[in-house]
């Protein structure tokens, strides 16, 4: 049980409260681009962040260890028991006051496990995703009493985790995915970017931002390129993202008949750039939670056309800030493109909608207060509730004390 004692006073007289966000690696994606910026935009005077990495760094671990403390290479293999320790040993070097664990498997599981041996009071897992491939596994539920919050990134997500990942609803907390809506804005298409690309200055351009795995399913984007070809043979495809996959999905593209239409282009650094040359951008996965991507092209006024899976329909209204399909329909999908690329007032008017409706509801800043108000409300009610039975403890005893000074029997025997 965790006690109020000296060394974990009152939130008031506590001064920042120490984060760890506990992860397995931080390659570019999704979920890691948005810890990124959660590490970087809590308020210093209220916490100091910190990231553990049972891994690698990778990409993005990089560029957070020459902003805050982190630490990495604790896991050496998937059944090295003697992380737990190493986990245990760090937070209590640390004083952590409170450990977030990033998404499931051995970071949810040997996170959780290690903060409750070494006495940290608040104790998170933030899930960004759901289903396979990462479903939340029974020695992960075996630790929902150890939790504190479950955090979700959106309505439908979190009613998910409840009734079908063996998350408490009472611990479950909706704390919605935000960007930066200043940096991803609508622009003016770069003319140079677009000659490095050899694209047509007037030809159409759809795009797909994703990590080339399988659950993101860009065979389907590239069979609704293959059938836009037919239709605008001018229209070209940009796949910005890297992974597993990239030499089957270009194989794919070859035999399509469409590689020369389809620019590969790996991990990038100017996203917002490369979505200045998009007049539609796609996402076909086959599982969604709130996907970053859809949020960062329509903060750029980009209309949106995704599969109908997960959360996305939360974010993306069908007809309003862009279009919805069944996932696997590439005909419905590239009709609407079509519609799209052939009516760019429509296009333009979704893309106003959909800024307006990302400034409305998911900002980075609220996603930042989300995280900030939960850690130190479990915080505050963790002391309060151990302080009070401290001083019901105390109370017992005095009244014992009493009782004996007085001369009266404490009990019947």
């Amino acid at each position: 049980m965790f006690l109020c004692q000296p060394k974990r006073p009152p939130l008031a007289d506590r001064g920042p409260l120490r984060v760890m966000f506990v992860v397995t690696s931080m390659p570019v994606g999704g979920a890691e681009s948005l810890l990124v910026e959660l590490i970087r935009r809590m308020d210093r005077e209220r916490f100091r962040t910190e990231l553990c990495c049972l891994k690698q760094l990778d990409r993005l671990g990089e560029v957070l260890a020459r902003e805050t403390p982190v630490f990495t290479n604790l896991l050496a293999h998937k059944h090295d028991v003697r992380v737990l320790w190493r986990l245990v040993r760090l937070m209590r070097r640390r004083r952590i006051d409170a450990v977030v664990t990033v998404g499931p498997g051995d970071k949810m599981f040997w996170g959780r496990l290690a903060a409750r041996l070494a006495g940290v009071p608040v104790i998170c897992s933030a899930l960004h995703s759901t289903g396979l491939p990462d479903h939340v596994e029974t020695p992960n539920r075996l630790l929902a009493p150890l939790t504190d919050a479950f955090v979700a990134v959106a309505e439908s997500h979190g009613c998910y985790l409840a009734t079908h990942e063996g998350c408490p609803a009472e611990k479950v907390r909706v704390i919605p995915n935000g960007i930066d809506v200043e940096r991803f804005h609508p622009r003016w298409p770069n003319n140079q970017l677009q000659r490095a690309l050899n694209l047509d200055l007037d030809a159409p351009v759809a795009g797909i931002v994703a990590a080339l795995r399988p659950i993101k399913n860009h065979e389907m984007f590239l069979y609704v390129a293959a059938l836009i070809h037919v239709a605008r043979p001018d229209a070209r495809f940009l796949v910005v993202g890297d992974g597993p996959e990239a030499s089957r999905l270009k194989a794919l593209a070859q035999s399509l008949g469409i590689s020369n239409a389809v620019r590969f282009l790996g991990t990038r650094s100017d996203v917002p750039e490369l979505l200045s040359l998009m007049d539609v951008v796609l996402l076909t996965s086959r599982m969604e939670a709130n996907p970053v991507c859809l949020l960062e092209a329509m903060a750029s006024e980009k209309p949106v056309v995704a599969t109908r899976v997960g959360s996305v329909s939360e974010s993306v209204i069908d007809g309003r800030t862009g279009y919805l399909v069944a996932p696997g329909d590439s005909e419905t999908m590239a009709a609407r493109m079509l519609e799209l690329f052939n009516d760019s007032e429509q296009a333009n008017r979704m893309g106003r909608a959909g800024r307006e409706a990302v400034i409305a509801h998911w900002s980075i800043d609220g996603m930042v207060r989300g995280y900030q108000d939960m850690i130190e409300q479990i915080y505050a009610s963790k002391c309060q509730r151990a302080c009070g039975q401290g001083a019901e403890q105390r109370g017992e005893k005095s009244e014992v004390r009493d009782q004996i000074a007085s001369g009266s029997p404490t009990s019947d025997h």
